[in-house]
């Protein structure tokens, strides 16, 4: 193990989640939290409130962004969980606003991501406090036993899934585990992990980052190749379109590979959403 005892990496195992697990310096906080105020400064508002492609896949069009998705300290518990050989595919900013309503509903990031196996787990990173207060994610316990649960976009008002995706079939939300996570603090969890967050009641803005990660030998059951960025050990298996980092902050070449990106995986996503539908036709929700 590099991070995490086998006791921690047991419990991700069986719970689908594990917190607290520390990483940044507060100079590195400060760091990567001046990077995403220049991203809000050139696009001229929250990057919430901006076009949907700039909320994710951050590491394509800024050093800074490559820079975290790299640290030693989240990699190193990436690998406790899923293996020597990392690939970062995605990844998501998750920012509230002060005394905010924005919220997510029940739900699981793999509905409508299409990885097989499912083996994606993702680090959230928070650049500032993720108190209960704040809104941070309540998870439920797979108990050993991941599955996927039907879903819908509901169109849900201050959701921060600008669809609205939330489970829509019965299940057992007792007992969830609220991950609070202070500032340079990250979680990890599986990509099945039922999880769900408040709106932020604090006085202060919620910062967060989901950088996700697979090993090399998952694939995305889809006609759309899937672009991804190695980051640790070596891809022998060819199932993602491997991109470099970038050079400069938003140059011409890292706004071109970062659209490519987008354009696929929203691609992929409606498909995904499709081939759910479709997996649970005939179900009652």
């Amino acid at each position: 193990m590099k991070a995490l005892t086998a006791e921690q990496v047991a419990a991700f195992h069986d719970n689908g989640f594990l917190y607290p697990i520390s990483a940044l310096t507060p100079d590195e906080v400060a760091y990567f939290l001046a990077g995403v105020e220049r991203l809000e400064a050139e696009l001229g508002c929250p990057v919430a409130e901006a076009d949907v492609k700039w909320r994710s896949h951050g590491y394509a069009h800024s050093p800074w962004f490559n820079e975290l998705i790299r640290h030693p300290r989240i990699l190193d518990a990436v690998e406790d969980v899923i293996g020597p050989d990392i690939l970062v595919w995605t990844s998501t900013f998750f920012i509230k606003e002060p005394n905010s309503k924005t919220f997510a509903a029940w739900h699981q990031d793999g509905a409508f991501f299409g990885l097989e196996p499912h083996e994606q787990v993702c680090a959230w990173v928070a650049l500032t406090d993720a108190s209960r207060e704040a809104g941070c994610m309540e998870m439920l316990s797979s108990k050993g036993q991941p599955r996927m649960y039907r879903h819908a976009a509901m169109g849900l008002k201050n959701s921060i899934n600008r669809a609205g995706q939330t489970i829509v079939e019965p299940f057992d939300k007792r007992k969830p585990t609220a991950m609070a996570l202070k500032a340079g603090e990250f979680s990890l969890h599986h990509e099945l992990a039922v999880h769900r967050s408040a709106p932020n009641h604090a006085s202060h803005r919620r910062v967060g980052i989901g950088l996700n990660y697979v090993p090399p030998h998952i694939r995305v059951n889809s006609p759309v190749r899937l672009k991804a960025m190695l980051v640790r050990g070596h891809d022998r298996y060819g199932n993602f379109e491997l991109v470099e980092p970038p050079r400069a902050e938003r140059d011409a070449a890292a706004l071109a590979v970062h659209r490519e990106i987008s354009d696929r995986y929203r691609e992929n996503y409606k498909i995904q959403v499709v081939r759910h539908d479709e997996r649970f036709a005939g179900t009652s929700p």
